[in-house]
């Protein structure tokens, strides 16, 4: 015989069961129908299994490995995010904490030593105000010379 009739003749077998249950919940009752004829749709889906794996052997290990790709992409996806979410508040508070004490010592040591540096200098600063305080003004100078040349004068004169 031939397979696709064979086939076939089970699908319509299972459609004679499915109807057989629908004739038997409205004749004896709800339950019993209900329950034949899940056993015959639970029946006919593990036929359909079982003719998918015949007609094409790799279509339930690329079901399974699709689903089992689904479910880890998902819980990978979920697992990233959560990481990501934790890893980043841990490292947001770290890194606050870590740049607040090192401003916080950087000001301290730029303030000291630009105050260390604002005092030295104006040290330089006083230092040559009494170096030139000390040096003779333009016009004393040109009384100091004039002086001189009168005594020179006087003494080569004299």
């Amino acid at each position: 015989m031939n397979p696709r009739r064979i086939d076939a003749i089970i699908d319509l077998a299972y459609g004679v069961l499915i109807f057989v249950s629908i004739v038997l919940i409205v004749s004896v009752g709800t339950l019993v129908g209900l329950a034949f004829g899940l056993g015959v749709l639970v029946a006919y889906g593990l036929h359909v299994v079982w003719k998918m794996a015949r007609f094409d052997p790799e279509w339930m290990t690329t079901t399974v490995e699709e689903t089992v790709e689904e479910t880890v992409g998902e819980q990978v996806q979920q697992v990233e995010e959560t990481v990501e979410r934790t890893v980043g508040e841990q490292i947001e508070e770290t890194v606050e904490e870590t740049v607040g004490e090192q401003v916080q010592q950087v000001e301290r040591t730029v303030e000291q030593t630009v105050g260390e540096q604002v005092d030295a200098v104006q040290e330089q600063i006083e230092t040559v105000d009494r170096r030139i305080d000390r040096r003779p003004r333009e016009d004393e100078l040109e009384e100091l010379l004039g002086e001189t040349v009168t005594d020179e004068k006087e003494t080569s004169d004299g």
